[in-house]
């Protein structure tokens, strides 16, 4: 390939990166707005700004669209969550501040968008079948990093299963808050929820 080759080709690459990424970023907010039904791949593409040509290109069907945005912001989550871990402190002190930051995994946009999938996902076949391998990938990537983040060593026993529980209550709390403002309670359940782990792990 020569040199000028090269440079058209990256150009365009970049170009491609950008609209897959404009693509995923929109599904997310489509689907988290107008739910499900109305987050079609026409909605989709106008929100992105590129064409539905363009966008079938990348994602030949809606499932296709979905099922990637859901994985790359969910990605794109736990990355921004260990930047953030990464100024904490060692030891007890950061297990509170750790708790907060998992809970948040679990509120704003990408959560009411998962939401939506998965109760369409509950009743479409053909989408629950993409869904059920994404959902277990991004729930054992989301575990692997609550581990790292807290410092603990799943050899011992029960420290697996309090982990879990601290994920299970992140979504629990995380679907009362999509009906009405639950901060305050979270705060509280999240205090002492990590008063609870530092005594136990």
């Amino acid at each position: 390939m020569t040199t000028g080759e090269r440079a058209v080709r990256e150009p365009r690459q970049e170009r491609s990166r950008a609209t897959r990424r404009w693509l995923l970023e929109a599904a997310v907010s489509c689907i988290a707005e107008l739910g499900w039904s109305g987050a079609t791949v026409a909605v989709i593409a106008e929100r992105a700004g590129v064409s539905r040509g363009a966008a079938q290109h990348h994602f030949p069907t809606r499932e296709a669209l979905v099922t990637a945005a859901v994985d790359y912001l969910g990605e794109e989550q736990l990355r921004q969550l260990r930047a953030r871990a990464a100024g904490l402190p060692s030891g007890a002190s950061r297990v509170e501040p750790v708790v907060d930051m998992l809970l948040d995994l679990y509120v704003g946009p990408t959560f009411r968008a998962a939401l939506h999938v998965w109760v369409a996902a509950s009743t479409d076949e053909a989408l629950r079948a993409a869904v059920v391998p994404l959902e277990a990938k991004v729930g054992r990537e989301a575990h692997r990093v609550a581990v790292e983040l807290l410092g603990v060593d799943e050899a011992h026993p029960g420290v697996r299963e309090l982990v879990q529980a601290t994920l299970d209550l992140a979504r629990g709390l995380g679907l009362a808050h999509t009906l009405t403002d639950d901060t305050a309670r979270r705060g509280q359940i999240a205090a002492q929820w990590a008063r609870v782990l530092r005594q136990m792990l």
